[in-house]
């Protein structure tokens, strides 16, 4: 029997906080500027990848979107250059709080499942005590 499924959920919880630490990084830098010589903030991906050889999850990498951003005229901007043209970064907003929503998720059903094993656990620990 094994007694893994807290140590396999765990592994989720800590994809899922990754997840959720670059989505907010994405999401903190999406109004960013910069002058048109410069790269743009790059949107910041979490891969995913299975533990060769145990249960669970890791984090495979950090894949940076592209730096090449979008030219937008913006005059008063402290960035613009002399036509008044700045870049910003071309994060979807609402492909991010998809996102959010999606590893809020999964990181809660990681944690019910640590709290429903825990459970389980704790319930068999007292019936071997009788």
């Amino acid at each position: 029997m094994s007694f893994d499924a807290i140590g396999i959920s765990g592994t989720g919880m800590t994809l899922n906080q990754t997840w959720l630490d670059s989505i907010s990084d994405n999401l903190a830098n999406i109004n960013d500027t910069t002058s048109p010589n410069n790269p743009a903030f790059q949107e910041r991906f979490v891969q995913a990848q299975a533990n060769p050889g145990m249960n669970g999850v890791s984090i495979g990498g950090i894949v940076y979107g592209s730096a090449a951003g979008q030219l937008v005229y913006a005059p008063g901007d402290p960035n613009a250059d002399a036509q008044g043209y700045v870049k910003q970064t071309t994060i979807d907003m609402a492909s991010q709080m998809t996102d959010l929503i999606e590893a809020q998720r999964a990181y809660q059903a990681n944690s019910n499942a640590v709290n429903a094993a825990k459970d389980m656990y704790q319930s068999a620990l007292q019936i071997g005590a009788k």
